[in-house]
């Protein structure tokens, strides 16, 4: 589904990226893991578009992601549902109007299929009849959801989650990660996830791939990387204050 070959991204001469390459394999649930700021987010934009390679490749469905007009990366985008840390809902919408955001801007749907969309996608993340309220008056785990209901309204094939659970509690964080499994269940979908969180990455993932230094260091099954020889993994995944990884 994803191939991501030799990518390279720098800002204000820094090298945030560095031959990156990695595999998604249609239907799995891959986690990304990584020290805050270590590139996880800017690979992610990559995936959707958001960000355009310095250097390397980025195949989303047998697509070169950036070799496309903005025309056609639109038309990809419809495929990718994204639900951003802090769930980047728009202030300006109301539930309604953020969830069904992206049908309205590119697809033909009339309004009536774009409500039942949005109505259906609200009802798959366990919220019901809130259509009308605005950001402001819903708590943290509901906005983390109002964001997911508007990751899947127009059905994608690749769900990404940047940082899924930061910011609400363990309980909420706990609700987050089984609607996750659940929506990748219920809709067939390949799900990239970029986290910290050991427990929400054992929770989630088919596999879990550890970014460091720019590239990806390893990249195997949940019970593989908790048995890892590799020091840098092993360090990052007890969260241990010693190892070969520095400030």
């Amino acid at each position: 589904m994803i191939e991501i070959i030799n990518l390279c991204k720098s800002f204000n001469n820094h090298q945030v990226l560095k031959n990156l390459n990695l595999t998604i394999e249609k239907g799995h649930t891959q986690v990304i893991i990584g020290r805050s700021g270590c590139g996880k987010s800017v690979l992610l934009k990559h995936i959707v578009g958001l960000l355009r390679p310095d250097s390397g490749q980025v195949f989303v469905d047998n697509q070169d992601i950036g070799r496309l007009r903005e025309k056609e990366v639109n038309r990809l985008r419809l495929k990718i549902g994204m639900l951003f840390q802090g769930a980047a809902l728009f202030d300006s919408l109301n539930v309604g109007g953020n969830v069904g955001f992206i049908l309205r801007e590119h697809s033909d749907l009339d309004e009536i299929t774009i409500a039942k969309r949005v109505k259906e996608s609200l009802q798959l993340v366990g919220l019901r009849g809130i259509e009308e309220l605005t950001s402001s008056e819903l708590s943290g785990g509901m906005k983390k959801r109002v964001g997911l209901a508007r990751a899947i309204c127009a059905r994608p094939d690749i769900i990404l989650y940047d940082e899924p659970t930061t910011g609400i509690d363990p309980i909420m964080a706990d609700a987050i990660n089984t609607l996750i499994r659940q929506l990748h269940d219920k809709l067939e979908v390949t799900s990239i996830a970029v986290t910290h969180d050991m427990v929400s990455a054992y929770r989630i993932a088919d596999r879990i791939s550890m970014l460091y230094d720019g590239r990806i260091i390893e990249s195997d099954n949940v019970e593989n990387i908790k048995n890892t020889k590799d020091p840098v993994v092993q360090q990052f995944i007890t969260g241990a204050a010693h190892g070969p990884i520095t400030d």
